[in-house]
């Protein structure tokens, strides 16, 4: 808390004038003035408490003085001291840090409450996915599966007909109809076996 100011040059001046605008007020007063003058504050100033400064305003009213004590203290400024910290206590410090990783830890807990190590994703677990990758590979495979069996019929048509059938047309068009009959049939095995799989799920 400020108890007193770091005194400025008009003051500093008129304290320094034996004749000058403090020359009525009592040799004691001017005395403590001078000797709150002389000190210096930490390399800052001259330091001059609030009590001086209220011996300094009544001795002014009383000599009658033209000066005010607010012109004197023009340039000058309240003096705070620094506050020392005391040091913290080893033992507050440890208990504090010790809360903070607790409170860390519950938070984290909190947050991560609803989080399984099996879940993979807010759709499904691991095991869910693993199903669903067997399931797109049978998938994939019976899809491969029918192209392939289309293909060949096809082919095996394309070329067997070709003992039966001089003209290019008739042994393409055989061939269509072949790979179609056995893509249709395919297919109706294929619905069969989905179906199957779908009513065992």
């Amino acid at each position: 808390m400020a108890s007193s100011i770091l005194a400025g040059e008009r003051l500093v001046r008129a304290a320094a004038s034996a004749s000058g605008e403090l020359g009525r007020l009592p040799r004691e007063l001017r005395a403590e003035l001078e000797a709150a003058l002389g000190a210096q504050a930490a390399g800052r100033g001259p330091l001059v408490p609030f009590s001086l400064l209220r011996k300094l305003q009544g001795a002014l009213r009383q000599a009658g003085s033209p000066v005010y004590l607010h012109e004197l203290l023009e340039g000058s400024e309240i003096y705070l001291p620094e506050v020392e910290k005391p040091p913290r206590n080893p033992e507050l410090v440890a208990r504090l840090e010790k809360i903070k990783a607790k409170l860390a830890n519950e938070e984290y807990k909190r947050i991560t409450r609803n989080i399984n190590c099996q879940e993979l994703n807010r759709y499904g677990t691991l095991a869910d996915l693993g199903r669903q990758v067997r399931s797109m590979k049978a998938v994939v495979i019976t899809i491969f599966n029918f192209i392939v069996t289309v293909v060949a019929a096809f082919a095996c048509t394309y070329l067997g007909s070709q003992y039966i059938f001089t003209e290019m047309a008739a042994r393409v068009l055989s061939a269509v109809i072949v790979a179609s009959v056995v893509g249709l049939a395919e297919l109706y095995v294929m619905v069969r076996t989905m179906e199957g799989e779908l009513g065992g799920l």
